[in-house]
């Protein structure tokens, strides 16, 4: 058992996919972005290092040490527009960026919220015009949020919402993100029963492994939800 053990993690050691798959440590998601940063210094023009950076420090900037989160979405930002700029015809950076930008509208006060309102709408739809399948639907998943957060006086709209949310359920049905999305919308818009069956199914879909921490994260954010809700 401890040879497998130690064959495992040396195997693991150099390979940050292999780290960013054990993400629910933050001492591993950070080797793993360090690596790809590495990576990246090494070889400028390496546009999966620079992606896959941004979306690792997208997940620092919501799960990492509080100290660091603002510098980790910043720098989490600037990967994504490195992966831009080497291939501006991919969708990987434009949504890394929209990511980082959400976040960082989200947790660190109304000012960001408005600087970064129309850049993160600009961004997933130019993912939605390069490949509106990326990621099993996350372009539509990340705009039918965008539309719930946003106020209306500034585009926020609960109908678009609800469409951007369908239809990335569409590409994923077992999405647990895009029925937990759904079902704040819903109870924003007062329609409570439908809330409640959206997330029974997050409740209900298997854990993807791809995205296992994501997954377990909305399901105990669902139970809670449903229970608050009540009958």
């Amino acid at each position: 058992m401890f040879a497998v053990l130690t064959v495992a993690a040396l195997s693991a050691q150099g390979d940050p996919d292999a780290l960013y798959a054990q993400r629910e440590d933050p001492a591993k998601a950070r080797q793993a972005a360090d690596a790809w940063a590495q990576r990246l210094k090494a070889n400028p023009k390496d546009f999966e290092s620079a992606s896959k950076l941004a979306k690792a420090l997208y997940w620092l900037g919501g799960h990492g040490p509080e100290a660091n989160r603002r510098a980790d979405l910043e720098a989490g930002m600037a990967a994504s527009e490195t992966a831009i700029a080497l291939d501006p015809k991919r969708p990987e950076g434009y949504f890394w960026k929209a990511a980082n930008m959400g976040a960082l509208a989200e947790s660190f006060g109304m000012r960001q919220g408005i600087r970064y309102r129309k850049p993160i709408r600009e961004a997933l739809e130019t993912v939605l015009k390069i490949d509106p399948k990326f990621q099993a639907g996350s372009a539509d998943r990340a705009l039918g949020r965008w539309y719930f957060k946003v106020p209306g006086l500034f585009g926020g709209s609960d109908e678009k919402s609800v469409q951007h949310l369908k239809k990335s359920i569409e590409y994923d049905p077992n999405s647990t993100a895009s029925h937990f999305f759904l079902a704040e919308t819903l109870l924003d818009m007062g329609k409570k029963a439908d809330a409640r069956a959206a997330l029974q199914k997050v409740l209900d879909v298997p854990i993807d492994a791809e995205w296992a921490p994501e997954d377990r994260e909305f399901k105990a954010k669902a139970k809670a939800l449903l229970a608050k809700v009540g009958s």
